[in-house]
């Protein structure tokens, strides 16, 4: 059984069984009533020499911000997908977030050996693949997935707050708070709202 705090349990199993190029896969952006899903990809270097990769709900925006810049610089491979609001609203969330997926994980070359996914599984992918439950909180690769992910996603909903101010945006990132909300019925989706959901009203 894989004990939560230890981050290193998958991996150590795989590469002991011989699989070189692990791929950590998570996504930003299910939930939120505005703004893309952003998925992340990422293959580091095992044993992983980066301290303190946790899952990016687990850490303070500076330590994620920090943490970014570490994986950005020190990984063997990154991927980062994104799907935008009006996509969602076409195919649903739940494909969009398996779309962004598969797009991070094309981008790794020369392609990973393993997949390890936070709570899904990417049929079409001809690599075998594990799909965890709370996978970033229980993989490093994962949780440093997790991390790029959210970073990637909120630097761009406070790019958004810059030309919707009204929203928030920069606070929130799209999350259906009760002032974000308000400022729906206020103002009405902006453009990046997704229209299917439920608290956004056309």
């Amino acid at each position: 059984m894989k004990r939560l705090g230890d981050l290193n349990v998958f991996e150590r199993g795989l590469t002991g069984k011989g699989y070189l190029r692990i791929c950590g896969v998570d996504e930003a952006g299910r939930g939120p009533l505005a703004g893309p899903v952003v998925a992340a990809a990422v293959v580091l270097p095992l044993p992983c020499p980066i301290s303190g990769i946790n899952d990016s709900k687990q850490l303070a925006e500076s330590r994620r911000e920090a943490l970014y810049d570490e994986i950005m610089r020190m990984a063997v491979g990154i991927g980062i997908g994104i799907v935008d609001h009006d996509i969602i609203d076409q195919i649903n969330i739940l494909q969009a977030t398996k779309r962004a997926m598969r797009e991070a994980v094309a981008q790794i070359q020369p392609p990973p050996d393993y997949l390890l996914i936070d709570a899904l599984t990417l049929s079409g992918i001809p690599v075998p693949q594990e799909g965890i439950i709370h996978g970033d909180a229980l993989s490093v690769s994962i949780a440093a997935a997790s991390i790029i992910a959210k970073v990637t996603r909120d630097r761009q909903m406070r790019t958004c707050h810059d030309r919707w101010p009204q929203y928030d945006f920069a606070r929130h990132k799209g999350y259906g708070t009760k002032a974000h909300l308000e400022a729906i019925r206020r103002h009405g989706p902006s453009p990046i709202h997704r229209i299917t959901f439920r608290g956004v009203v056309k």
